[in-house]
C-alpha cells in the first residue's frame, strides 16, 4: 500500500469516526480539516524523505561513475608502465564500478519517477484540502438552513395540536375581559368626576324626553302667571299687541 493510499485510509477512518459520534457539524468539519492538514504535513515529510533518497542514489551513482573513471586511468597508467597484469586488474575493478553505476542510475531513474508521482499526489491532496476548506462554509450554511427548517417544522407541528389553539382562545378571552373592565372603569370615572349638575341634567333629559320638557315649561309659566295669556296669544306681531291690550297699556 502506497503512502497516499495509507493516508486516504486513515483520513476515511477518522471521518467515519467523527460522523459516528454525531457531534456538532461545525466542530466536526473543523476537526476533519485539521486532521487532513495534519496528514498533509506527514505526507510532505514522507515525500521529502523520498526526495532525499533519490538524491542519495544519484550521488552514489555519480560516485561509482567517478570510481570507474579512476580505475580506467589507473589501467592506462599500468599499460604505459608495461604492467599488463596490473592493468587487467584495474580494468576489472573499473567494470565493477561501472556495473554498480549502471544499477544505481536505473534505480535513480525509477525512484525519480516515483518521486514525481508522489509530488503530484501531494499537490492533488493539498488542492483537495483547500477545496474541502472552501466547502466547509457552504456545508455549515446548509446545516444551519436545515436546522431552521427543522425548528419551523417542529413549531408548526406543535401549533397543530388542540392545546395550542386552546391556549390562544384562553388568552383572547382574558384580553377581552381586560378591555371590558377598562371600559367599565372609564364609565365610572365619567359618572363620579366633573360637573355633577351637568350630569344630573343629562340624565334628566335622557329620561324625560321632549314631551316631559314641554310639560315642565308650561308648569313654569303657570307659576309665573303667564300660562293663560300665552296659550291664547297668536304668533308674530299680533302676540305683542295682545299682550299690550291685556295689560291695559295700549288703549287710546
Amino acid at each position: 500500500m502506497g503512502i497516499f493510499d495509507r493516508l486516504a485510509t486513515l483520513i476515511r477512518s477518522n471521518v467515519n469516526e467523527l460522523i459516528s459520534r454525531a457531534e456538532d457539524p461545525a466542530k466536526m468539519l473543523d476537526q476533519i480539516v485539521v486532521d487532513m492538514r495534519g496528514q498533509l504535513v506527514k505526507a510532505k515529510q514522507q515525500v521529502a524523505a523520498a526526495i532525499a533518497d533519490e538524491k542519495r542514489i544519484q550521488d552514489q551513482a555519480a560516485a561509482e561513475t567517478r570510481a570507474a573513471a579512476d580505475w580506467e586511468a589507473r589501467a592506462m597508467l599500468a599499460v604505459r608502465e608495461g604492467r599488463d597484469e596490473l592493468a587487467k586488474e584495474a580494468l576489472m575493478r573499473q567494470a565493477v564500478h561501472q556495473e554498480q553505476a549502471a544499477i544505481l542510475e536505473a534505480a535513480f531513474t525509477s525512484h525519480r519517477r516515483e518521486t514525481e508521482e508522489l509530488k503530484a499526489s501531494l499537490r492533488d491532496l493539498g488542492d483537495k484540502i483547500d477545496e474541502a476548506t472552501r466547502k466547509k462554509n457552504v456545508l455549515l450554511a446548509r446545516q444551519r438552513r436545515n436546522e431552521a427548517h427543522l425548528r419551523i417544522s417542529r413549531t408548526m407541528s406543535s401549533m397543530g395540536e388542540s392545546s395550542a389553539f386552546d391556549a390562544f382562545g384562553r388568552m383572547e378571552e382574558r384580553i377581552a375581559h381586560t378591555e371590558r373592565m377598562l371600559q367599565a372603569s372609564s364609565e365610572l370615572d365619567g359618572e363620579f368626576t366633573g360637573d355633577r349638575l351637568l350630569h344630573d341634567f343629562k340624565r334628566l333629559e335622557r329620561a324625560a324626553g321632549p314631551a316631559a320638557a314641554d310639560a315642565q315649561l308650561l308648569a313654569l309659566k303657570e307659576r309665573m302667571g303667564l300660562g293663560t295669556a300665552v296659550r291664547q296669544l297668536p304668533a308674530g306681531v299680533e302676540t305683542v299687541e295682545a299682550v299690550i291690550t291685556t295689560t291695559g297699556g295700549g288703549s287710546s
